[in-house]
């Protein structure tokens, strides 16, 4: 049990001391590497392990053997700000240490890292600089050679097939950052792109009923100037009430462009200012107040719903009550909600002629309107169908996918 308790206690101090370490600046994190490998070189199990060309006679230790060991390690603390030059140092003690016969240390190691960080953090001179050490290698074979070293060529091929593995390997991890750094900026132009329409969807949405709402409202008070006196000031009321309601969803709007990510739909303080299905009976009175005869109707029993799925509902409705009030006003209308189990019906059928509304084709304006909202209510693996009803007038009906929303 109390084996138990302390893996429970260790397990979030660990994560948050990885944490803390992954936060270290590179030039910490490296200094640290380079450290113990140059304390490890000197370890006597592991001193005399690692790297090692030539096979001349071995020479006694001394101060300078010491310090061309430190030379093949310490650099390692710049090995991802500076990888050229830190190859560059390790490489050229390397080179001295077996030049000169010192015994095979365990700093050699430090060649092999040199060599992978290089691949995986050089930018610029990746060619010129694979120029420079091969012809660097091959220098140092000729002098080991001619130092009296019995290695042959196959046995300098050998040991540069080691090296160019540890540059290959570094490539390599270098590459598929690359890429994956590319599929994220590409994924993130994608979702920039999509939230772009859908902010243009939503301002078409908006300002195209709330300002034809206002002109039907404008007309009929500048009407009542006349015929009906008494009755300007409700119809100027209704102007100003739509206004305000405009308002309102264009400031919604406003927070979405000023939020990062998908923040503005995803948070519950956002859904709660998005329109809901729950405010359609608000576009049917102002519909109503702008003298378009709107009777209402819902079907099924009416359960909270995913943010997406109420504000594509409410959208159909929007735009539907807006087509019928610019291209049927003051004909008969009838908007009916109906909720099933697994799906949200929205019905929206105008009487009278048709000749209007079939003059406009889906998809003008730029592509949307309608056939805008037939692409969002697709995204939800919806329908939306729209034309000239039999027995004269026009129907837009959707039907939209849905579950209960679960807090």
């Amino acid at each position: 049990m109390s084996l138990q308790k302390l893996r429970s206690r260790s397990g979030p101090l660990l994560r948050i001391s990885l944490g803390r370490w992954q936060e270290r600046d590179v030039l910490v994190k490296d200094g640290v590497l380079a450290l113990m490998l140059a304390l490890l070189a000197f370890v006597p199990p592991l001193s005399q392990v690692g790297a090692q060309i030539g096979d001349l006679p071995e020479r006694t230790p001394s101060v300078l053997s010491g310090g061309l060991t430190l030379a093949q390690t310490l650099p390692l603390v710049i090995r991802r700000r500076r990888p050229a030059a830190c190859l560059a140092v390790i490489a050229a003690a390397f080179a001295v240490h077996q030049a000169l016969g010192f015994a095979t240390t365990f700093a050699s190691v430090g060649l092999y890292l040199a060599l992978y960080s290089t691949g995986a953090h050089q930018v610029r001179y990746r060619t010129g600089l694979v120029v420079a050490a091969g012809a660097g290698y091959t220098l140092l074979a000729v002098v080991l050679h001619r130092a009296g070293s019995p290695n042959s060529i196959p046995d300098y091929l050998a040991f540069s097939l080691a090296l160019a593995a540890a540059w290959l390997v570094g490539s390599t991890v270098r590459t598929r950052r690359t890429e994956e750094t590319k599929r994220r900026q590409l994924a993130a132009e994608v979702a920039t792109v999509a939230e772009r329409a859908r902010i243009a969807r939503e301002l078409h949405d908006v300002v195209t009923h709330h300002v034809t709402a206002m002109v039907v409202q404008a007309d009929a008070a500048q009407y009542l100037l006349t015929s009906a006196p008494e009755r300007v000031g409700e119809g100027l009321t209704a102007v100003s009430d739509t206004g305000r309601r405009a308002l309102k969803e264009l400031r919604y709007l406003l927070g979405v462009l000023e939020a990062t990510g998908e923040a503005a739909s995803a948070e519950p303080a956002g859904a709660d200012r998005a329109p809901a299905l729950g405010q359609v009976r608000d576009l049917v009175e102002q519909a109503r107040r702008s003298g378009q005869p709107v009777e209402f109707s819902e079907r099924g029993e009416w359960r909270p719903q995913g943010v997406n799925v109420e504000l594509a509902a409410y959208r159909v409705a929007q735009e539907a009550l807006t087509n019928a009030m610019k291209y049927a006003s003051g004909q008969p209308t009838r908007v009916m909600l109906g909720y099933g189990d697994e799906h949200i019906e929205i019905v929206v059928a105008t009487d009278g002629p048709v000749a209007a509304q079939a003059a406009r084709k889906p998809g003008a304006g730029g592509g949307r309107g309608l056939a805008g909202l037939r692409a969002r209510v697709r995204m939800l693996d919806g329908e939306l169908t729209s034309g000239p009803r039999p027995e004269g007038g026009f129907e837009v009906r959707a039907t939209i996918p849905s579950k209960p929303f679960q807090e």
